[in-house]
């Protein structure tokens, strides 16, 4: 009972000189916020993807692309994977989160951003039960011990809880270490990760239909070069889930 009193007291003396703070926005919290690490105000900013989607990489389609049911981006690339689905705009609030979770070293933030890809699936009955195991898009070690954690395994892990649903970390690998996707053209993008996946030769994986989960999906070249070597080593259907297109 005293140590528990203490504990109390050593946190309350915490919150009042190390006040917490939405991680959007930096502002104090108040008692209504997202798992005490985003405030209610900034997580109602996030941009949520909404119908019409694109059939392939999943962004909502404007009016001059609805009756196609494919964005022009898609049209043009030659995509390996059958479907990708998010639940965000990569913009915003959402921008500014993922930043903190991917290079700020905040692994905590995969609670409340994988509750958008969880509630995403849920709300358009995202085809999850047809799936039969979850494979975070892999990272390379270099990058790996730069980052300390693999931010796609991170969420893989909350949506395999939920969906209780198989999750596999060494089903496919990064063998090729490659320069960062951020600051090259879209073309440059797809030549940059050219034959960096391959799937491990212990593994069979012939027919089975695999989910690929990622933080963002841009030009897509990451989650289709991946997709492809799943293919080519005998994979079913290969869906993609990111958290921000």
């Amino acid at each position: 009972m005293i140590l528990f009193m203490l504990r109390g007291l050593i946190n309350g003396l915490t919150d009042i000189l190390y006040p917490k703070t939405c991680h959007a926005c930096k502002r104090k919290l108040n008692s209504s916020s997202v798992d005490n690490l985003v405030c209610l105000e900034c997580w109602n900013k996030i941009k949520k993807n909404s119908p019409p989607f694109c059939h392939s990489c999943g962004r909502h389609l404007g009016a001059r692309n609805f009756a196609k049911n494919i964005c022009p981006a898609c049209v043009r690339a030659k995509l390996h994977f059958d479907r990708a689905f998010s639940p965000c705009a990569y913009d915003g609030v959402v921008k500014e989160l993922i930043h903190q979770f991917k290079y700020g070293n905040k692994d905590y933030l995969a609670a409340p951003l994988s509750r958008l890809m969880i509630e995403h699936i849920n709300e358009y009955n995202l085809p999850i039960n047809f799936i039969d195991v979850i494979v975070p898009v892999p990272l390379h070690q270099a990058r790996l011990r730069e980052r300390e954690f693999n931010q796609a395994e991170a969420l893989s892990r909350f949506i395999s809880k939920k969906f209780n649903k198989d999750i596999s970390l060494d089903l496919i690998s990064r063998h090729r270490h490659t320069k960062s996707q951020t600051d090259l053209a879209p073309q440059e993008r797809f030549e940059n990760v050219k034959n960096s996946f391959r799937v491990n030769k212990n593994r069979d994986i012939k027919s089975k239909n695999i989910l690929l989960v990622d933080d963002v999906l841009t030009t897509a070249a990451t989650c289709s070069e991946a997709a492809l070597a799943l293919k080519t080593a005998g994979a079913g259907i290969v869906f993609v889930l990111t958290l921000a297109n």
